[in-house]
């Protein structure tokens, strides 16, 4: 049984838009980073009155989750990146079957189909 593979003028702008989205991401995490109240090691706890420690608590649990969902998106954009440049994108990591067209349109980055996700989600 041969494999299909989606054609290289199709992956080209797939690949573009991934690689900007990539970009994007990074940017962003780096932001987030920067906004991130426990970044500078050098505060003081001893002087923070028990609101202000609270507010800091805060967003550094905003900041970290933030950053860790983000985080999540960039493996998932560079796993999508790499099966560009093998030849395996559009196919299931797991059942090795094509994802759909449409799943793909609206999350380019995926690399499970939907039964596939669910089962993971499970």
């Amino acid at each position: 049984m041969t494999k299909v593979k989606f054609p290289a003028n199709l992956l080209f702008p797939i690949g573009k838009l991934l690689n900007w989205r990539l970009s994007s991401l990074e940017k962003k995490k780096k932001s987030i980073e920067d906004e991130d109240p426990f970044k500078d090691t050098e505060r003081l706890n001893d002087n923070a009155s028990p609101d202000t420690d609270a507010a800091e608590q805060f967003g550094h649990a905003r900041t970290t989750a933030l950053k860790n969902e983000l985080a999540r998106k960039i493996i998932q954009t560079k796993k999508a990146l790499t099966n560009i440049k093998v030849g395996t994108y559009g196919i299931c990591e797991d059942c090795k079957k094509m994802i759909d067209t449409d799943r793909l349109m609206v999350y380019p980055e995926a690399t499970l189909c939907v039964s596939c996700e669910k089962k993971r989600e499970k």
